[in-house]
């Protein structure tokens, strides 16, 4: 399979694992046209409460992990749970508390990225 085909694959994956949950304010940053970036792609959400990031996380992981078999690289911050980092190689995802996602400002950080907005359904 193509790496095209698997990160939309993954991505559309992540995305429905983030909805399971309730997760809010999906936004993916498509780094592949920028020089030096650590992957292909971000997935920014956040949550509620360091519950709710704690769920997202989860819910991410068995969703990708049942359709693709394929498990996080490295996952960072799941202690605190205001900042999850899940390390899938070509993807990226980033969960926040809202407060948290607000202060380090990603996005504008990768201001040059793609950036898609993801409608919550």
């Amino acid at each position: 399979m193509t790496q095209k085909l698997d990160n939309d694959k993954l991505l559309s994956l992540i995305i429905e694992g983030i909805e399971n949950v309730k997760g809010e304010n999906i936004t993916l940053l498509d780094l592949r046209e920028i020089d030096n970036t650590p992957c292909d792609y971000f997935v920014i959400c956040d949550g509620n409460s360091n519950t709710q990031v704690n769920a997202i996380s989860g819910s991410i992981q068995k969703t990708v992990s049942k359709e693709m078999h394929e498990k996080p690289w490295h996952i960072e911050g799941a202690e605190q749970a205001t900042w999850i980092l899940m390390d899938y190689i070509s993807v990226v995802v980033h969960i926040f508390q809202k407060e948290t996602r607000e202060f380090y400002n990603i996005e504008d950080l990768w201001g040059d990225a793609k950036t898609l907005h993801v409608s919550n359904s």
